[in-house]
């Protein structure tokens, strides 16, 4: 796999070839830190960036007339703020559900026909399981941060073109504001 980006989140080789764009009518979740974090890289690279954020039932990068991502470059394609980007954008192509019945945390992979990168990533065993547990650390750190309405919103997101990968159980703090 092709290791442009030290093998830290996504391999530009497989992405820059791919017709689907992630970052189009994605709208991943922001914890108020991570939205902080982005606002102070943004001034810090001397990025201009108009209402970079949305809230709707939950927080997101804003996006454009397209449905695109406010922080993909129009320019050159890529995020201008790939090295802070949201917790689920550096999962990806793992994505989560919170199982309410049993406590449990769930990771799926996207299927390689929505997510090339997926099915690399997949056939590379070594480099999924470290993705995999870089995604695992960023998924917990963010549904331990976002407010309990917020994660009931994201459940109701239906993400069918995935299949499960693991699960853990689901961290104290999030099963208590869940209320579970």
């Amino acid at each position: 796999m092709p290791q442009d980006n030290k093998g830290t989140t996504y391999s530009y080789d497989v992405c820059s070839e791919c017709k689907i764009i992630c970052c189009q009518d994605a709208k991943p979740p922001l914890s108020e830190s991570r939205k902080k974090i982005i606002k102070e890289y943004l001034y810090k690279q001397e990025i201009k960036v108009d209402n970079p954020f949305t809230k709707e039932s939950y927080s997101y990068p804003s996006v454009d007339e397209t449905v695109l991502c406010v922080f993909n470059s129009k320019q050159t394609k890529r995020c201008m703020v790939h090295s802070v980007k949201p917790e689920t954008c550096r999962a990806g192509p793992i994505t989560f559900d919170i199982n309410f019945k049993t406590k449990k945390l769930e990771y799926f992979l996207k299927k390689s026909e929505i997510c090339a990168y997926a099915g690399e990533l997949y056939k590379n065993k070594a480099a999924f399981a470290t993705h995999f547990e870089v995604a695992k650390k960023e998924i917990i750190q963010l549904i331990k941060e976002l407010y309990a309405n917020e994660l009931r919103a994201l459940m109701k997101i239906d993400e069918p073109q995935t299949f499960k990968v693991g699960e853990d159980n689901l961290p104290v703090a999030v099963i208590k504001k869940l209320g579970l």
